[in-house]
């Protein structure tokens, strides 16, 4: 038997913990913005003192709930934790993290997997400690329930004030609010007139929207003219110096979805509020001629389109628009950018897709969302981040055609043929 001695190795030297912070604030106005570069300089300095600590950034997020888990700041914080960047989180409270119990929770025990320790520094919690979980479940629910009690005083707030006549802010074109009251705005007061004559001069809503941006007309709000802001002008009850209010509603204090009120709720109507842009009659003739055009043609939409695989998931490399689903007269299906669709080539020179040749593009591939950079070529993005650029030739238009159109060619020819004919016949 041999026995070997074994010399004790030197104790390494301690790894410093790669610390984080993360700080957010609700509301954009100038306190609570104060409040977030507080947080901020609060933390850079607390992890930097440390001579245990290694500062790995502060990650703050401007104006975003805390009942979403998609704030911008907070996932970058996930994702540097996947990525083991992170060794402990620092933040205010549980409040500051999220104010949803199964948000707060999983993020926690994700988070646990990857080693990864949350103090909560009003709590006095460490995620990671024997009793974490359970306090974080208690405190969080505690949290939950505050944020729903804000939410209720605020919604109580708003619907009295709609009782008592007065609108929430906003922004419309031709008025301001002053107080609780809206002014006229004489210069966007003219482009709500020029809406309302061209319309009734027989011009669409995209032909409106043609118009207005060939003569550098601008929006309240500096974007684009599209024909839902025409329509929304059209059969706004404010122009005749009305107001309706509650006409939608947030449904709860966790998703925050604002939906339209059918009728769930009481709503208000409000005569004579402030001064009228346009006539009353002039207004419901407007109503009338919307919903004739309504009854004469209606408009034809793909009822599958929102639940196509490729809905949402083809970005026009022009205009930066999601692609949507078109059938044309033919039957055949393409996909196509709106913009283009509406306003024309001058607008965005992009390139409509046949739906066949798109699947042939992507067969065989687990695509996230595809770019259509230029003519003839997408760029496809995988699930897993790899892009893949393809090309496709266009069919030739006598390939496209259909039986049926080949017919009714002939006959054109033949009546055009017939015609020539006679013309000659008369000289």
């Amino acid at each position: 038997m041999q026995i070997s001695y074994i010399k004790k190795t030197e104790d390494p030297i301690p790894k410093k913990l790669r610390v984080a912070a993360y700080a957010r604030v609700s509301s954009g106005k100038d306190a609570m913005l104060h409040s977030l570069s507080a947080q901020i300089t609060f933390y850079s300095g607390l992890i930097h003192r440390n001579p245990d600590w290694e500062y790995a950034g502060v990650y703050a997020d401007e104006a975003v709930t805390g009942t979403k888990a998609s704030r911008p700041e907070f996932q970058r914080l996930l994702c540097d934790c996947n990525a083991g960047k992170i060794d402990l989180i620092l933040t205010k409270s549980l409040s500051r993290f999220a104010r949803n119990t199964v948000t707060t929770l999983q993020t926690v025990r994700e988070l646990k997997e990857c080693g990864v320790d949350v103090w909560f520094e009003r709590e006095n919690i460490h995620s990671l400690s024997e009793d974490g979980e359970f306090m974080l479940t208690l405190l969080s629910a505690f949290a939950q329930e505050e944020s729903l009690s804000a939410s209720e005083n605020q919604k109580w707030k708003i619907r009295k004030n709609f009782s008592e006549g007065q609108p929430t802010p906003t922004r419309i074109l031709g008025y301001k609010l002053v107080g609780d009251r809206f002014e006229v705005i004489p210069a966007e007061a003219a482009i709500v007139k020029r809406i309302y004559t061209d319309y009734l001069s027989g011009l669409g809503l995209t032909a409106i929207c043609k118009k207005l941006m060939n003569d550098g007309v601008p929006t309240k709000n500096g974007g684009q003219w599209r024909e839902s802001v025409i329509r929304s002008i059209l059969t706004n009850e404010k122009y005749v110096g009305d107001i309706l209010l509650q006409k939608s509603y947030v449904t709860d204090h966790i998703s925050k979805k604002q939906v339209r009120n059918n009728g769930e709720l009481p709503q208000y109507y409000v005569k004579n509020a402030h001064e009228p842009i346009i006539d009353r009659e002039i207004f419901a003739i407007v109503q009338n001629e919307m919903q004739r055009r309504s009854s004469a043609y209606p408009h034809a939409r793909c009822s599958d389109t929102a639940l196509h695989e490729f809905a949402g998931k083809i970005l026009c490399g022009k205009c930066g628009c999601k692609y949507r689903r078109k059938k044309l007269a033919s039957g055949k299906v393409v996909w196509i950018c709106p913009t283009f669709n509406r306003l024309g080539k001058a607008y965005c020179a992009s390139q409509q897709i046949p739906d066949a040749i798109l699947r042939d593009l992507v067969s065989g591939i687990a695509f996230d969302h595809i770019c259509v950079p230029c003519a003839n070529t997408v760029t496809i993005i995988t699930k897993s981040g790899e892009e893949i650029t393809r090309t496709w030739e266009n069919p030739s238009r006598s390939e496209s055609w259909t039986p049926e159109m080949r017919e009714k060619a002939r006959q054109r020819s033949i009546i055009h043929g017939k015609k020539r004919s006679n013309d000659y016949s008369g000289d």
